[in-house]
């Protein structure tokens, strides 16, 4: 039985010691090398609503973008999001046109009291022509 256990616990440390590898290889300039879309940095008004269906009858949060791609976006808010669940982002109507999409929320951290910033990833992507050629011109920022 401890041959068992040796191997074992030899699985299992070279395991964590890869796992450890590539936590110490995911710093932020290496994430952002990996994104497969550029982000466009606009400052748009966002209501986060819970897509989860039991959750459906809470109430919207409040946010404002920090960039957005066709992919996800990056989201400021007073409240913090819980990692992993599903929203329905509903963004503001205005200067840019972008449709209501579902996403789910990648990470959420604190980043001073009461202002919490999350990652969303799109479920499905969405169609940024507008909204670039907008910021090209510099009317967003």
């Amino acid at each position: 039985m401890s041959g068992r256990t040796q191997n074992g616990e030899a699985g299992f440390d070279s395991w964590a010691h890869s796992l450890l590898q590539e936590l110490e290889s995911q710093t932020p300039e290496a994430i952002r090398r990996q994104r497969s879309s550029e982000r466009a940095s606009l400052k748009v008004n966002v209501a986060i609503h819970p897509g989860n269906a039991s959750d459906r009858d809470q109430g919207a949060i409040d946010g404002v973008t920090g960039d957005i791609s066709s992919g996800g976006c990056r989201v400021m808010s007073e409240r913090p999001l819980r990692v992993g669940d599903l929203y329905k982002l509903r963004f503001e109507r205005g200067e840019v046109d972008l449709p209501i999409v579902f996403a789910r929320c990648l990470r959420c951290r604190l980043v001073r009291e009461e202002a919490f910033e999350s990652g969303f990833a799109f479920f499905t992507k969405i169609e940024l022509a507008s909204a670039e050629s907008d910021r090209s011109s510099g009317d967003l920022l």
